[in-house]
């Protein structure tokens, strides 16, 4: 028979319980104690839905109260020498490495001042994942109760017999970086890092796991010689343990791995091998032919990255091609990657209109298509033909739905001309006339938009959708708080200004509440680092803006403003990306659309005196295809056409500003150059600021502002710690390009750490002029 296999359970619980958890914990609400049975606890019900699916073969492991590959960290003994020497409790070194530790000395003990550990997205997803940071002669050793072993146990108590899933050594360490200061290439450290893995997986098989995910997606990328060769070695060495050790699943997603053929051919020694053909369905016959005589195939073909409803018909399909060359005792039904990235349950959505809410499957959801599709493929389609029946008819009306398509927009599409992705003038023409109608100093400051969104303006948001207070009321305490965020920057003596935000929820889904061609969830949240979650809006139609969407605060703002005030919005590819997209046209099509409606808004804020406007672009690098080549060209053309068609339409005198949030940007900077914006602002402060020295081989004319401190972390930098970090890149920027300010945005922050670390920042700032004005 056809089992079903899931690779992995989103974490947060059914009303975002772990947040609460973690974060009641952090503010010294919650006791420890009390934290780790909410993560049994969680745990517990998340392998219970499965069961209670059907699901086959369940995942252990998969749990985290931070980030699984922090988990790793910890778990191989890779916690670097900053963390360990505080004697923090285990729990408190691992939140220290995710998010910062920061506690001033006490009768109790010393100090304790350590940034987090550089956190990057999770190959194209909104998932961050905590970089492993390893030394010169590290050395790894397995934690002395193994938290894969532990939780093995805790399920096969709770009567569930589960698969635990590691993250493999080779991804373990591609994913992973030098220290600072140090030089190791982390693949050098494979041979001290596999008999952790061999003992880990011992104790696994003493436990009584008979197979193990092992998860090894960097197989998808294009990698170095040095460690596309690692695999065979290394998995020769884990498969010598024989019957010592659980059978094998080596798992790939997010991509193909027909470009590393000959890595997955040598690998028939291992029990199966897990591939995703949801994004790659081509790979399926190419993977067949590489499995060994006895090798099992794990076909992902519910998908672990959207919420549109499986077609069953073609998922099945799909299944039958493995079924028929390898037989159904050797192919598992999956889903294609872990199901992290999707909501919890669609039965929590009560507000959806029944119609759109059909055409979705959440977490849960998935789990009944999984058993659906393996009856299906083992007892013939007739053994489910009512589930079948009702998938096709589901599948059949979206597809023929009128809330799909606008004539409107399609026929504005067709009329984009040439003219409309260009700036009237190139930079140093509109530099000149910026710096004439701004009149801003050196190194000038500003913020990357949103200041702390305090519990009060939650619950007057809140009291505002319920209908409790009145549009007016609520209109009034906006302004009031856009006052407030005006005299603070007075106060820290910001050069360029933002409104704050206060009004809005979400950088994504408060734009999409005001175009057409959207719909929205009320707790279809999904986990994007630690304890943030997001509640991705999902784009189910062609979309438009019906009017304006931010003018009135950014107006207002502007009007008590002592300083530039600038105009914040989200740019068409962040928009896209950070919904949950269509599937039934191309990416492309839809980024112009949202191009379109905010080029609307664009020239609207001109319009109404806002000369300075940030579109923000974090997701530019995720939407990145993983491989280099023809699609990532393709990619990056349209992505760079959507930003430019969304700000080309204003005169040369307005500056136009974008942001990125965790971006390796060296490997698609001539697309950042491409952008043509006027003041670039980097995620920048975890990373080494050499990483700038590409602005400086590439002679980027434009200004820059790579961000001085750690918006993710309550920490707060000394004004030294900014200097020191402004000092780094001046070694690779002029003064006359230098913008000073944050990560990101401060939205997670509270005030009084927002305000200490930006007078720290601001007064950083005014030494270097000083120090220049005097120079010169």
């Amino acid at each position: 028979m056809v089992q079903s296999s899931i690779l992995g359970f989103p974490r947060m619980g059914v009303n975002r319980d772990l947040k609460k958890a973690t974060e009641a914990y952090w503010a010294g609400k919650l006791s420890q104690e009390d934290l780790i049975a909410e993560g049994k606890r969680l745990r517990a019900e998340h392998w219970k839905i499965q069961k209670d699916a059907g699901v086959d073969i369940i995942p252990s492991n998969d749990f985290s109260f931070y980030d699984h590959v922090l988990d790793h960290i910890q778990l191989f003994g890779a916690t670097p020498p900053r963390y360990t020497q505080h004697n923090l409790d285990p729990i408190d070194e691992f939140f220290a490495m995710g998010r910062g530790h920061q506690k001033p000395q006490t009768d109790k003990g010393p100090a304790v001042d350590v940034p987090s550990l550089e956190m990057v997205k999770w190959f194209d997803s909104n998932y961050h994942y905590v970089k492993p940071t390893l030394q010169d002669g590290q050395k790894f050793k397995l934690n002395a109760n193994p938290k894969p072993v532990a939780e093995f146990l805790e399920a096969k108590e709770a009567g569930v017999v589960t698969r635990p899933v590691l993250l493999g050594p080779v991804s373990f360490l591609t994913l992973g970086k030098a220290d600072r200061g140090q030089k190791v290439d982390p693949i050098d450290l494979l041979q001290d890092l596999l008999p952790v893995y061999e003992e880990l997986l011992t104790k696994l098989k003493e436990a009584g796991a008979e197979t193990v995910q092992i998860d090894e997606p960097v197989l998808v990328f294009d990698l170095p010689p040095r460690v596309k060769n690692s695999f065979k070695p290394a998995y020769e060495k884990l498969g010598s343990l024989g019957d010592k050790a659980p059978r094998l699943v080596f798992a790939t997603y997010f991509g193909d791995i027909v470009h590393n053929i000959d890595v997955l051919r040598s690998l028939q020694n291992l029990y199966a091998i897990h591939i995703d053909v949801v994004r790659n369905p081509e790979q399926l016959e190419t993977v067949i032919g590489a499995l060994g005589p006895k090798q099992t195939l794990s076909v992902g073909v519910v998908d672990g990255r959207n919420i549109w409803k499986t077609n069953f018909k073609k998922a099945i399909e799909k299944v039958e091609v493995a079924t028929q060359k390898l037989g159904k005792d050797r192919v598992l039904v999956a889903s294609s990657s872990s199901l992290l990235h999707t909501p919890h349950t669609l039965a929590s959505e009560k507000n959806l209109d029944e119609e759109i809410k059909d055409w979705f499957s959440f977490a849960c959801e998935k789990a009944k298509e999984l058993t659906i599709i393996a009856k299906a493929v083992t007892d013939g389609p007739a053994s489910v033909r009512d589930e079948m029946e009702a998938n096709a008819k589901s599948i059949e009306a979206r597809a023929t739905s009128k809330l799909t398509n606008d004539a409107k927009v399609k026929e504005r599409q067709a009329k984009i001309t040439d003219e409309m992705f260009e700036r009237k003038s190139p930079f140093p023409t509109r530099i000149a006339q910026q710096q004439s109608n701004l009149n801003l100093p050196m190194f000038p400051t500003t913020t990357i938009g949103s200041f702390p969104q305090t519990k009060d303006i939650r619950i007057q948001r809140n009291k505002f959708t319920k209908g409790e207070i009145t549009a007016e009321e609520y209109e009034k305490f906006i302004e009031k708080e856009i006052q407030d965020v005006v005299k603070i920057q007075d106060e820290l003596g910001l050069d360029v200004y933002v409104h704050g935000e206060p009004e809005r929820n979400d950088m994504v889904q408060y734009f999409g509440e005001r175009l057409t061609g959207y719909v929205f969830t009320t707790h279809a949240w999904v986990q994007s680092y630690g304890s943030r979650c997001v509640r991705p809006p999902i784009i189910v139609g062609d979309i438009s803006r019906p009017k304006a969407m931010t003018v009135k605060e950014s107006k207002y703002a502007a009007s008590i403003s002592k300083k530039p005030m600038k105009g914040m919005l989200t740019g068409p590819i962040t928009c896209l990306r950070w919904s949950f997209p269509r599937d039934d046209i191309h990416q492309s099509e839809q980024a112009q659309q949202l191009a379109l409606a905010l080029r609307d808004e664009v020239v609207d804020l001109e319009s109404a005196g806002i000369f300075v406007i940030q579109v923000d672009e974090p997701a530019l690098r995720e939407g990145l295809p993983l491989r280099s080549g023809l699609a990532r060209e393709d990619y990056l053309s349209w992505a760079v056409k959507s930003f430019r068609l969304s700000v080309a339409g204003v005169k040369d005198s307005t500056q136009i500003h974008s942001h990125f949030c965790y971006s390796e940007f060296q490997d698609f900077f001539s697309a950042i150059a491409a952008l043509d914006a006027d003041v670039l602002s980097i995620e920048n402060s975890k990373s080494d600021a050499k990483l700038l020295k590409v602005f400086v081989d590439e002679a980027y004319p434009r200004h820059i502002g790579p961000g001085v401190y750690d918006i993710h972390s309550p920490r707060i930098p000394s004004e030294q710690e900014v200097k020191a970090r402004v000092q780094e890149m001046l070694e690779y920027l002029s003064p006359e390009q230098l913008w000073i300010d944050p990560d990101c945005g401060l939205k997670t922050r509270q005030w009084p750490e927002t305000k200490a670390a930006l007078t720290n920042m601001v007064n950083a700032a005014k030494s270097f002029r000083a120090q220049y004005a005097k120079a010169s």
